[in-house]
């Protein structure tokens, strides 16, 4: 079996390096052809055309930017009809009912469908230690998991495809907000003269703990936002994502709105690209 790698981003290119390492045969596909180079010196075959990718390939795994970039590598009108007896495993992040409606143009087209977003980021991906959520059919599941292992050893089936769209997004705003909320309280503490040693030694003992906050630290204290495994313009797409899902199904998102106004601040600094802890230049 081979399987087609659409979108080598930050994510997509640590996903790609870990099934090359445990042998599994692909041939990779991104819209920035450039981005490639360094995938084909490590043994990936590569190509500039999404329609070779479909072709060649048993299964096709998503790893794109978004929706729309998802209808426009794999559903245009000439790779749609290439994805009859195809299954699709889109592990990227996106809101639920977009999963549900790419579902359906997949299915139309004879195709299978399944969703697999992950949490984790660079250093989990090359590890093979992702967190996997599967949102698909029991058989679906059985079926693909010895793939699926390769990024995480036990992906979890949340159940129908859009469920597991949906923890994802969850997860994600809380990366959102747990990382404002704790910029607003680092750069209040070092405002106000208090050793921030001394906060995070009380911080760490308390049931307001979360280890995000120590491996954001020392990015903030520096003001270094360098070499991300996440940038800040990935995670506003996330918010905004949220936020429509939720105004659907009727939240309240205040608080979220108020972190959109920062982290959307952090990228007219120019941290569009930096790592999302630049929030904490956002709110100094």
């Amino acid at each position: 079996m081979k399987i087609g790698f659409l979108g080598t981003g930050l994510m997509g290119q640590a996903m790609i390096q870990r099934l090359l390492s445990v042998r599994v045969p692909l041939i990779a596909y991104n819209r920035t052809f450039s981005k490639l180079e360094a995938l084909k010196e490590v043994g990936a075959e590569i190509t500039s055309s999404p329609i070779e990718v479909i072709q060649a390939s048993d299964c096709l795994i998503l790893m794109l930017t978004n929706a729309a970039a998802i209808r426009e590598v794999i559903l245009s009108e000439n790779a749609a009809s290439l994805l009859a007896n195809r299954t699709v495993i889109q592990m990227g992040t996106i809101s639920p009912s977009e999963s549900k409606a790419i579902q359906k143009a997949v299915l139309e087209n004879k195709g299978d469908y399944l969703e697999a977003p992950v949490l984790g980021s660079i250093p989990e991906a090359n590890a093979g230690k992702l967190l996997v959520m599967v949102g698909g059919t029991q058989t679906q599941f059985e079926k693909w998991s010895e793939l699926l292992q390769h990024f995480g050893t036990e992906p979890m089936l949340i159940g129908e495809v859009g469920t597991a769209a949906a923890m994802k997004l969850g997860l994600n705003q809380l990366i959102a907000s747990l990382t404002s909320s704790f910029a607003l309280s680092l750069s209040f503490v070092e405002k106000q003269g208090v050793d921030v040693e001394k906060f995070m030694q009380v911080l760490r003992q308390s049931a307001l703990y979360a280890p995000t906050f120590d491996k954001k630290l020392q990015r903030m204290r520096d003001r270094n936002y360098d070499n991300p495994n996440f940038p800040t313009k990935h995670l506003l797409k996330d918010i905004d994502l949220f936020l429509a899902q939720g105004q659907e199904i009727e939240i309240n998102l205040v608080g979220l709105e108020g972190v959109r106004q920062v982290v959307s601040k952090a990228i007219e600094l120019g941290f569009s690209d930096e790592d999302y802890s630049a929030i904490f230049s956002a709110i100094e």
